[in-house]
């Protein structure tokens, strides 16, 4: 494993001081609920932001990339759909299924990618972000829609849009590619705002992480689990690992699109399952085993890579 798994120590030691301090010296939960919305609304948009707005982004061939990413993602979304039956589960809890294979955590994805492959790294897993999310958002909210009697009876068959343009990661995303394609730069005292959120969003994330793990959630329902963990941590690197193959994605590119591939589940899917009909308590344990195991499986997979690509 080389220099992946000193590599990957401190973002997995960030996400345990999180749980423990969650379940020491900072127990008032209300503190990591505000936490984590200004990490989601303030220092990660602010990261991105930052990471694109400044990248030499031209230095990459991100098309094919961008392919290959969406078509991975796209794969393991049809596997999943096709063995439903097969999965047995009611429709909220196949919804949530489906979200804890597709989705990623996006905290875990910059934070390694910065520790592993330094600021070109961070460029190049802004652009997957820029990518993935619109894509796997917009699975998600039509997934619920179709499998969540409760989405249906409020109505939100039709709320697939606007999650989408109110998303402060593709705001980031897209406002960075235009002022980076433009060549536009921020006035100075805006430009040095701008970095210091940005410095502060990874470890802030990495430990609001271990604070929204539940140990007690992984207690029921392990078949599901096991389904999702499976799809997510090992259907979905595998996926990326040929749709690279396939598109010509190598080097740098194809270990930032794998090791996205291979992130836990993200934490924002808990609360989209509370709003719009999912299996919340299930969402939790998915997301809180998930990342339990790829602490076990992402130094697996990128070594794999350093070997082999």
């Amino acid at each position: 494993m080389g220099t992946v798994l000193p590599s990957l120590f401190p973002v997995f030691l960030l996400i345990a001081s999180g749980y423990g301090l969650k379940h020491t010296y900072f127990r008032n939960t209300e503190f990591w609920f505000v936490l984590e919305r200004m990490i989601y609304f303030v220092l990660f948009p602010a990261l991105i932001l930052n990471t694109l707005s400044n990248a030499n982004i031209s230095e990459f061939n991100v098309l094919p990339m961008a392919i290959a990413l969406s078509s991975a993602t796209l794969a393991v979304s049809c596997l999943v759909i096709c063995t439903r039956k097969l999965i047995n589960v009611d429709g909220p809890a196949f919804a949530s299924i489906f979200m804890g294979a597709t989705r990623f955590n996006t905290y875990v994805g910059i934070g390694a990618a910065g520790v592993l492959y330094g600021e070109s790294g961070l460029t190049l897993a802004a652009l997957s972000i820029a990518v993935l999310v619109p894509l796997v958002n917009f699975l998600s909210v039509l997934v619920l829609a179709q499998y969540s009697p409760q989405a249906t009876e409020r109505g939100q068959r039709n709320s697939i849009i606007l999650p989408l343009i109110t998303n402060p990661l593709i705001i980031a995303s897209g406002l960075g590619i235009i002022l980076n394609a433009a060549s536009w730069q921020f006035p100075r005292g805006i430009d040095l705002v701008i970095h210091a959120l940005a410095q502060a969003a990874l470890p802030l994330g990495l430990l609001a992480v271990g604070a929204g793990l539940n140990i007690q959630t992984m207690k029921t329902a392990k078949l599901p689990l096991a389904w999702s963990g499976a799809f997510k941590l090992i259907a979905m690197p595998i996926a990326m690992a040929f749709t690279c193959g396939l598109f010509g994605v190598t080097g740098l590119p194809a270990h930032v699109a794998v090791l996205f591939a291979s992130l836990p589940s993200a934490s924002t899917a808990y609360v989209l399952a509370r709003q719009m009909g999912g299996d919340a308590p299930l969402m939790a344990g998915i997301i809180t085993i998930t990342t339990l195991l790829a602490a076990l499986t992402m130094p697996l997979v990128l070594a794999y890579l350093e070997t082999n690509y």
